[in-house]
């Protein structure tokens, strides 16, 4: 005999949050339902949670942390109430408010820039602390834009006289051929995701002057060889695609006054068959040096569409089907659906 459901009942303050929290059609509703395995009813600002004990405790302390962000004046957009679900499933909703703390630094159109994750906040907090900090996980959790973010607000503190931006020429999997043009039109490709931040923070015109003022600038890694960083912002990103050599010429370009933020994922090396990735070199060779910060994000952290998360932990997830299995039930899946129809 099954153990009967447990049901709480949850009342918003004010009726109007509950297009807010709730979400249009009671969208977030069905979110946190699949998250959780609860079934909620919703009526008008009263929402009634079925299910397990702790789900259902869960739940009721997700909509009411919502709202407590509402009451603080907090705009809930779907990113954030996603971001809270997340946080909740994870055991993490207590750090949710804090996520709202004072803004390190603003877009172009003045909208204000903040941590969305908890990993995105710590690796916001190890950089104010560390000469050197590593942020290490997949495409999506913000490492590039928000060490950009963080290379702004130092210039304009004054900490630094210039940022410097670089990351090695190494293509994606494919071979590109040889690109026409001169040297910057040929490593533009490369640091397009540096140049979309810089453009979100300071637009494309202010951007392009601070570049020929060389108060930005933007190079390969090989052009670091031979050179002492000093009073500078210095931001590697794609460094899983550095050899050892590569990551210690850089780190070691350091100079006073100066701080280094180093960004990779270490799922996606695109090195030759046979080279170590000089990422995954330092994280042993460096773990425990002080002044020296290692990050990691991990799916749970990313602020792309909600289906990215799931497609990172997919393929994080080690399968023992074989290739001919996958195609047999490929094949029987689609023989049903042209039967269906």
């Amino acid at each position: 005999m099954s153990e009967p459901l447990f049901s709480k009942q949850v009342q918003l303050a004010h009726p109007e949050n509950a297009p807010l929290i709730f979400g249009v059609h009671d969208r977030h509703l069905e979110l946190m339902e699949s998250i959780f395995a609860v079934k909620i009813a919703a009526r008008g600002e009263i929402a009634e949670i079925s299910g397990d004990q702790a789900a259902v405790d869960q739940v009721v302390e997700l909509i009411e942390t919502l709202e407590e962000a509402l009451f603080a004046g907090k705009t809930l957009s779907e990113r954030d109430v996603i971001l809270a679900v997340n946080m909740a499933e994870q055991g993490k909703l207590t750090q949710f408010a804090h996520l709202y703390d004072e803004p390190i630094g603003k877009t172009y159109d003045q909208q204000p820039i903040r941590a969305k994750t908890h990993g995105q906040k710590r690796y916001i907090d190890a950089i104010k602390k560390h000469a050197v900090t590593f942020g290490i996980g997949p495409a999506g959790t913000g490492k590039t834009f928000l060490a950009v973010v963080m290379a702004v607000r130092a210039l304009q503190k004054g900490e630094v006289k210039r940022i410097i931006l670089t990351r090695p020429a190494v293509e994606a999997g494919e071979n590109l051929g040889f690109l026409p043009g001169d040297l910057k039109e040929k490593v533009d490709p490369y640091l397009r995701p540096v140049y979309d931040a810089l453009y979100a923070i300071y637009g494309t015109e202010h951007t392009e002057r601070l570049i020929e003022r060389n108060v930005i600038e933007i190079a390969p890694l090989a052009y670091m060889r031979g050179r002492t960083l000093e009073d500078a912002f210095v931001i590697l990103d794609e460094a899983q695609n550095t050899t050892i050599a590569q990551m210690k010429m850089f780190l070691t370009r350091l100079g006073f006054g100066s701080r280094m933020i180093v960004n990779g994922d270490a799922s996606q090396i695109d090195l030759p068959r046979g080279v170590r990735s000089g990422l995954r070199d330092a994280t042993y060779k460096l773990a425990g040096l002080s002044d020296v910060a290692f990050v990691t994000f991990d799916a749970g952290d990313v602020v792309r569409h909600p289906v990215v998360s799931a497609i990172i932990k997919a393929y994080e997830t080690p399968t023992t089907t074989s290739s001919d299995e996958a195609m047999n039930k490929y094949r029987l899946a689609t023989n049903r659906k042209e039967h269906e129809c």
